[in-house]
């Protein structure tokens, strides 16, 4: 258990790596700080990397040959949360957070990359580090994969850190874990004019209001009940003034799914339902749908190598089973590209809030099994046949 010794030895280094990257969050595409940390950690590791996407980061540690090639992805992007914990490494930027364990996960994977280092005459091929940006707009994995960074790696694994797990507990079954999640927006149209005389206006407020609640329908009446699915209006933006009728209405919302077909199905389901509605009211509707990123689907052979790899560095009892989530993540758009696996690793602390909540936090004992985890799971994908 060479990797899990080291690890151990670093704890402090990724413990301290983590609470310096969630004192200085920066969002997405805005990661200059972070980026120039990572650097500086690999230029002190020796280990080679390429600045890509912008703000992204691809290290590169060579084994004994270059047959095979596995990756390890980790998302380095903060939220526009304003953070309202009292712990002694808060966010020092007013407004930004890392609430969803991005601050973890690269200090994670950076502890993975000095061990991995450390071990290079053990590893029977090449370990590609990815440090993403921007996974919170769903645009980070999709620049990164234009550099052509995955062109080379037959197997590609990334860590979730999990609040709502408890820390000790991994999951990493096979099968879709979590949803698509795409966006729209429906511009309405009607006619504008005097809040006392309706009758002579058509008032796109209330034609919004009845697309809202006809989409409703998608998930109840369009979509077999054995399915999981999401249709949300978030936003309605219409009206200037409490007695002008509205002659512009805006909804954005967003759509969430695990059956690729039925991602596919989603913009014209809406396109109809909001027109068809828009027209009885006698408006217009007009839909712009938005791919972001497809389900993670976890490859089963990937599953399984992860499975025994849980075992191998914690025991049978930590390997746990977790229902997927409907919360989207673009580690989607690499497992298009080569096999692989999303772990989740829980990290509930004592005083457990939920991701992207103001007061998230994490139990920091989750970072050492973390970064094991992968770079255990590196080494024996390299190794097996």
């Amino acid at each position: 258990m060479k990797i899990k010794k080291l690890i151990t030895q670093y704890r402090d280094y990724i413990v301290d790596l983590r609470r310096d990257f969630h004192m200085y969050p920066e969002t997405s595409w805005n990661e200059k700080k972070t980026s120039q940390r990572i650097q500086e950690e690999l230029d002190q590791l020796g280990i080679p990397y390429q600045v890509v996407a912008e703000t992204g980061v691809v290290a590169t540690i060579k084994g004994q040959n270059n047959e095979r090639v596995v990756a390890l992805r980790a998302d380095i992007d903060a939220l526009e949360i304003d953070e309202a914990t009292d712990i002694s490494y808060k966010s020092k930027y007013e407004g930004v957070m890392h609430a969803c364990g991005h601050d973890g996960h690269t200090a994670m994977l950076l502890g993975a990359a000095r061990a991995l280092n450390e071990v290079k005459e053990d590893l029977t091929g090449t370990v590609k580090l990815f440090f993403q940006p921007a996974e919170e707009v769903v645009q980070g994995a999709e620049k990164l994969l234009e550099t052509g960074a995955m062109d080379d790696v037959d197997n590609v694994f990334g860590i979730h850190l999990w609040a709502d797990l408890d820390c000790g507990s991994i999951s990493v079954e096979a099968g879709p874990r979590m949803a698509s999640a795409d966006l729209f927006e429906i511009t309405v149209t009607g006619k504008g004019g005097h809040g006392s005389l309706p009758h002579q206006g058509v008032d796109a407020t209330v034609v919004a209001s009845a697309i809202v609640m006809d989409l409703q329908s998608i998930v109840s009446r369009e979509i077999t009940p054995l399915e999981s699915a999401v249709v949300s209006v978030g936003k309605l933006t219409s009206g200037t003034r409490f007695n002008v009728l509205s002659n512009k209405a805006v909804l954005e919302g967003t759509t969430r799914a695990f059956n690729k077909e039925i991602r596919k199905e989603f913009p014209e389901i809406i396109e109809r339902i909001a027109q068809s509605t828009a027209a009885s009211y006698r408006a217009q509707a007009e839909v712009d749908y938005t791919y972001g990123t497809p389900p993670v689907i976890n490859d089963p052979a990937a599953a399984e190598l992860a499975g025994e790899v849980v075992i191998e560095i914690l025991d049978q009892d930590a390997l746990v089973e977790m229902e997927k989530v409907t919360g989207g993540e673009d580690f989607a758009k690499y497992l298009a590209h080569a096999p692989g696996v999303l772990a989740f690793v829980g990290a509930k602390p004592e005083d457990a809030y939920p991701h992207h909540h103001q007061r998230f936090n994490i139990n920091e004992e989750a970072l050492e099994i973390g970064a094991t985890l992968y770079a255990q799971y590196a080494l024996n994908f390299l190794q097996s046949n």
